[in-house]
């Protein structure tokens, strides 16, 4: 059944603005509040390091990547889309004194402003940039791909990407720090069924072989061997710094406007023209499915934001309507779509993910391995140790 909020079933969260609309995860207490409050709760609770806390387990992790990386060209990764996060990474980086290589993602939807933030933060930062054009006929046909199979998450092809990449240059120019933007106390709220790993290759690969057309030579690929080898070998693991770090996101973005000439873009990863239009059209349309109200949710449960200013901001529209006719006949014409193709997509039944191959079993048995041996190695590790 789908619900609206003027439904009889429609239930809304007492304290954040999540509700029951396109989320068959979501779970209420006696009181009203959703689990997702809870959950948030008890990661910032384990996950987030607020004053001197933080400020010593940061310091301690920058001495740690400083040593680790000394004779080397660099001593981290981070990853530069232009947006708030990935900016405040690269400002705080710099603070720390780490020497990072940047690496930007250029898939053929970065808006200006992008490309003029990711100048200006790479020009007054001193930072060398790597960045990863994608073969634009290949990335068109697994964007298209991905829409035909009317999943969710459309935006795992530029995060399987990007990701792929960094861990490759995480191994070739020997790097052994990948430091990321993603943290709890802005990002952390979203419904399962909002998104898909971003790391299942074989879920791609099969969207792909599905309803693809051209043959994938150079999109940066990430396979179960590879999972295996990052981590078990090269112990790459991404580093959350934004967690150890008093976080407030108009704080950060007035710090960033001043220091760095950063401009705003008006929602979260609208720097690209593609999410901007996934978010603010495809997903309310095609899935009901609003992801301010995850957004909005997390600066509330952070005290960022009261949740009546949540509220009003969800009566705003997504779109004005100028707006939204430029961007729609721009997708469809850079797609490679007409107005009718388009139409038909968007009204495709939904799948989900799963019902496409997926390497997670192979995952989930190899984490349980690890799990299984992991008193074994801590023992080898010890009598060599001696």
């Amino acid at each position: 059944m789908i619900l609206s909020d003027k439904d009889p079933g429609y239930r809304q969260c007492a304290i954040t603005v999540m509700d029951n609309i396109a989320d068959p995860d979501i779970k209420f207490d006696k009181e009203g509040i959703c689990n997702y409050y809870h959950e948030y709760q008890a990661a910032a609770k384990e996950g987030v390091f607020a004053g001197r806390q933080g400020e010593d387990k940061l310091a301690a992790m920058a001495d740690k990547i400083r040593r680790d990386g000394k004779g080397k060209p660099y001593d981290c990764l981070i990853g530069l889309s232009g947006g708030v996060d990935s900016t405040y990474v690269a400002y705080l980086v710099k603070q720390l004194g780490l020497r990072p290589l940047a690496v930007h993602l250029d898939n053929g939807w970065n808006s200006e402003l992008a490309v003029k933030n990711v100048e200006n933060i790479i020009t007054r930062l001193g930072f060398d940039l790597y960045t990863l054009v994608v073969n634009w006929e290949e990335f068109k046909d697994i964007q298209l791909s991905y829409l035909r199979a009317s999943v969710v998450d459309i935006e795992v092809v530029s995060d399987h990407a990007i990701f792929s990449t960094m861990y490759k240059l995480a191994r070739e120019k020997n790097i052994g720090s990948i430091i990321s933007g993603t943290n709890i106390v802005t990002e952390y709220i979203m419904p399962p069924s909002w998104l898909y790993q971003k790391m299942d290759f074989a879920n791609l690969k099969d969207i792909h072989g599905r309803y693809g057309k051209v043959k994938l030579k150079t999109y940066p690929s990430f396979d179960f061997k590879k999972y295996v080898y990052y981590s078990a070998v090269l112990r790459l693991t991404p580093v959350s710094i934004l967690n150890y770090v008093p976080y407030n996101k108009k704080e950060v973005k007035e710090v960033i406007k001043r220091e760095l000439g950063w401009r705003d873009y008006g929602g979260k990863h609208y720097e690209s023209i593609f999410t901007k239009f996934y978010q603010a059209y495809i997903l309310p349309e095609k899935f009901r499915i609003d992801k301010r109200k995850a957004h909005l949710s997390t600066l509330i449960c952070s005290g960022q934001m009261s949740r009546e200013e949540a509220l009003a901001e969800l009566e705003q529209p997504l779109y004005n309507s100028m707006e939204l006719k430029a961007d729609k006949e721009y997708v469809e014409k850079k797609l490679g779509l007409s107005e009718e193709e388009f139409e038909k997509i968007m009204h495709l039944p939904v799948k989900r993910h799963q019902d496409y191959k997926s390497d997670r079993k192979l995952k989930d048995s190899y984490m349980n391995l690890l799990i299984k041996t992991a008193p074994i190695r801590k023992k080898v590790k010890k009598i060599l140790s001696r």
